[in-house]
């Protein structure tokens, strides 16, 4: 269970994160990267209940088909991501949140798409695609 609040650079956009999270998850796909600009993204996945903005609007950008990625308008950090076809969940930008350190990554995402000169020996089990084709991991 999780009760964390987070925001962007420029402090326009501050949103809280409640819950259990389904799955903490380093994402390697080309879409990520290039909406990031960095060579992966970690994403928090949370049930769309447990994400709450407490002030600002983030912009949105559809990015393909029924993604939706939003950002700080001002400051461009990146902020969640969430997709028509799943509407009952959201994926929140962990370096977003005020501790990033109080979530834990469970995988990687997307692994046929990561870079080859990022070395990752962290031991977390790698997936050729998202959850949505895996499941999610257990969670005590």
């Amino acid at each position: 269970m999780i009760d964390l609040e987070g925001g962007c650079l420029c402090g326009a956009v501050r949103f809280r994160i409640t819950g259990t999270p389904m799955a903490v998850s380093h994402c390697h796909c080309t879409f990520c990267r290039r909406a990031t600009g960095a060579p992966f993204i970690t994403w928090i996945t949370l049930p769309a209940d447990g994400h709450t903005l407490l002030h600002g609007e983030p912009a949105v950008y559809n990015s393909s088909g029924a993604v939706k990625r939003r950002f700080c308008g001002a400051c461009g950090t990146t902020l969640s991501y969430g997709s028509d076809d799943h509407p009952e969940e959201i994926d929140v930008s962990a370096a977003s949140l005020d501790d990033p350190d109080a979530v834990t990554p469970d995988d990687h995402l997307w692994v046929g798409s990561m870079l080859s000169w990022v070395r990752m020996d962290d031991g977390l089990p790698r997936l050729d695609r998202a959850h949505w084709d895996h499941g999610y991991p257990e969670r005590n």
